[in-house]
């Protein structure tokens, strides 16, 4: 009898430890947010959310107001749909607010990289370095150059000039741009002499278009990896991509190629100065990479459909880049070089500025998520105190809560390429509740974890779409077709991908 009760006493105690664990004790202590734990213990509303992230938090807004805490998948978030509120959590101490926690579990989980205490400064100092100021210079002519080596090789060649190709869309920008920057950030196929630069560049062409193809393979697999959804023989291929692009973008490859930018080969060097073994920086490698090139390819396929699809629009972007290379006293004519846009050129382009930001508004959907490492106090616009708690997080979603409002964005689902610019071509104010806004669009992210490669990443996707809108005439195969609706299943992960292709061709103009 005495073994009964003991045993009773331990399932109870397990019991209660049990649902301690996943939650289900949790109350709103006095002036927390409003709490919804869902009907799921543990995984709370982990189903809905990543179902539709935006969807299910609007309903939670509208459910809660902008300030609100649920339960996803054992941990518990605090959404801040309040943009007034949004500079007091962005520019927070990381003693109470810190992001690196939350990154080094997903960096660990999808690329198998072991983050050191000094890599995100690591990051930082070289972004800055080299993706800005004469840094930016160099990246931008680098990435010139590499377009101009995919999609100008065959100009005044004579071979196959005026045919049109077909394509999807999305995969030849997403193609073309994630090329371009692979080879400007991790080189190229060295040569030796003038007759052996084309094999060297053909080389290049090849083997970058095989690496997008693996690429693209994992990419897919991306969400539901970040996730740790993965069904048995997906994650057996993530883990052979994974062991692909190590292997590839090692650094021991990485020193037998020419024109390594020193944003790679500078940031490899401080992690080996740091400790971090070799096999680790052939990882840091791969996520650098993606977090480099998963975004651009996507975006600058946004960017050229939205055009295709307004003619205004296309007309003044395309008037805009004549006039930018004609006062450069380049001129697209054949027989010419190719025109070489350099960062000074692209800093004349308020038209196409505004359209990528327009494009970025959007299809750009980024959750910023930090760690409550203490206790602390967030005090809204209107006065109103929350107390936020230590171990939970906090997360703003600007695509809901800025980007698609329509107080301030009028009309949010409409391409309005012009959005961002003042009749006089200066740049737009935002408002809302009559209020000055100063963030009223975060494609990028902000405070401490904004993205440090976000002037380059403009500049290649403005690059690309300079090029072509100068070099290529393009049509949809059909101009009825509407815009594809977005993967839901990558809110919260940066760039929209549509949930099909779009059919294109194109050809040289001359």
């Amino acid at each position: 009898m005495a073994l009964l009760v003991t045993l009773l006493c331990s399932l109870a105690v397990s019991l209660l430890v049990g649902l301690y664990l996943v939650g289900a004790f949790r109350r709103r202590r006095p002036n927390e947010p409003p709490l919804d734990k869902g009907l799921i213990p543990w995984l709370g509303y982990a189903l809905d959310f990543r179902k539709n992230s935006s969807e299910f938090l609007k309903r939670m807004q509208r459910k809660h107001g902008d300030i609100f805490t649920v339960l996803i998948g054992g941990y518990y978030f605090t959404f801040v749909m309040d943009p007034f509120c949004f500079g007091a959590i962005v520019k927070e101490s990381r003693s109470k607010l810190d992001f690196e926690k939350f990154a080094t579990e997903l960096v660990v989980r999808v690329f198998g990289y072991q983050p050191v205490k000094a890599s995100h400064k690591i990051i930082q100092l070289s972004s800055t370095k080299h993706l800005t100021g004469d840094g930016l210079i160099v990246m931008t002519q680098a990435m010139m150059d590499n377009l101009q080596k995919l999609m100008l090789f065959k100009l005044n060649s004579g071979e196959g000039e005026r045919t049109w190709q077909e394509d999807g869309l999305f995969n030849y920008c997403y193609n073309i741009v994630f090329r371009a920057g692979y080879l400007a950030l991790y080189g190229s196929e060295p040569y030796r002499g003038a007759d052996d630069k084309e094999k060297a560049n053909e080389h290049d062409r090849v083997q970058s278009d095989e690496l997008f193809h693996e690429f693209r393979k994992y990419d897919l697999l991306f969400p539901r990896l970040a996730y740790a959804v993965l069904p048995p023989k997906d994650k057996i291929e993530a883990e052979r991509l994974k062991r692909l692009f190590w292997r590839r973008l090692s650094v021991k490859n990485s020193r037998q190629k020419d024109n390594v930018s020193r944003w790679v080969s500078d940031q490899e060097q401080s992690l080996a100065e740091n400790g971090v073994p070799e096999y680790m920086r052939d990882r840091f490698m791969f996520l650098l990479l993606w977090a480099s090139q998963g975004n651009t390819g996507p975006a600058s396929f946004w960017l050229l459909l939205y055009l295709m699809k307004n003619p205004e629009a296309m007309k003044a972007v395309k008037e805009e880049v004549d006039k930018v290379s004609r006062e450069s006293g380049q001129e697209v004519k054949r027989g010419n070089p190719p025109i070489n846009i350099t960062k000074d050129m692209l800093n004349q382009t308020p038209v196409l500025d505004s359209a990528l930001e327009e494009t970025l508004r959007l299809t750009a959907a980024p959750i910023l998520i930090r760690s409550i490492l203490e206790d602390m106090t967030l005090k809204t616009d209107k006065g109103t105190e929350y107390t936020l708690r230590s171990g939970d997080r906090v997360a703003l979603f600007p695509h809901a809560s800025v980007q698609m409002d329509p107080e301030i964005h009028p009309e949010p689902h409409r391409f309005i390429y012009d959005r961002f610019l003042n009749p006089d071509g200066t740049k737009k104010t935002f408002y809302k509740d009559g209020k000055k806004l100063k963030y009223f669009n975060m494609p990028w992210g902000a405070g401490t974890s904004i993205c440090p490669g976000r002037f380059f990443a403009t500049n290649e996707m403005k690059l690309f779409v300079f090029l072509i809108l100068s070099y290529y005439d393009l049509e949809l195969l059909d101009g009825k077709e509407e815009v594809p609706p977005i993967d839901t299943s990558r809110w919260g992960f940066g760039m929209m991908q549509p949930i099909h292709d779009v059919r294109f061709r194109y050809r040289l103009r001359f």
